[in-house]
């Protein structure tokens, strides 16, 4: 039922965020050099690694790790890359990876392949389990402030606690989340 409803979803958004999708990636394009879209390896259900799109919002040349890993994050954003992570529109190619089941639209956020430390605890809590998600209860609940242990913790819970209405919530939060640009460091 999640996987037809995330389908159906999915097709919709794709169809109404099209204008906006095109406008963005015509200002990554035209902003900074290198591909638009940015393909990260990330951890999917039962730790099987999948090709995660995004709209680049880093250099090129930037290492890949996690964004808090970086000495200096700032030194490495495209000149839209600020606007288009506090404003979440970075994203939007992930429905791509909705469409094929490689996500959801709620679940734990997909870890990067070397986040040895988080996958490591949500394999312990069973939570590598679900589908990652586009949006999860760690993400309303604090995204990228939060310590790796909570952030499982709240992963861990959401896998308990999984249903149609938790996951209606979660997608309202989010909804808020973004307005507000509540819990974006980078």
């Amino acid at each position: 039922m999640k996987r037809l409803a995330d389908l159906i979803l999915a097709l919709i958004a794709s169809l109404i965020l099209l204008i906006p999708v095109i406008v963005v990636a015509l200002m990554v394009g035209f902003t900074s050099r290198g591909p638009v879209i940015y393909w990260s390896d990330r951890v999917g259900r039962y730790n099987k690694i999948f090709r995660m799109p995004k709209f680049r919002t880093m250099l090129v040349d930037t290492p890949a790790v996690a964004t808090h890993l970086l000495s200096n994050p700032d030194q490495y954003l495209t000149p839209v890359g600020s606007f288009l992570r506090k404003s979440s529109l970075d994203e939007l190619p992930q429905l791509w990876s909705i469409l094929i089941g490689d996500m959801s639209f709620v679940g734990p956020r997909p870890a990067l392949y070397n986040q040895d430390d988080l996958i490591a605890l949500r394999t312990e809590k069973n939570v590598h389990t679900i589908v990652p998600g586009l949006t999860g209860w760690a993400q309303v609940n604090g995204r990228d402030e939060l310590p790796i242990p909570q952030k499982v913790e709240l992963d861990a819970y959401y896998l308990k606690n999984q249903s149609l209405v938790l996951d209606i919530k979660i997608l309202f939060l989010t909804f808020f989340k973004v307005i507000k640009r509540d819990g974006v460091t980078h």
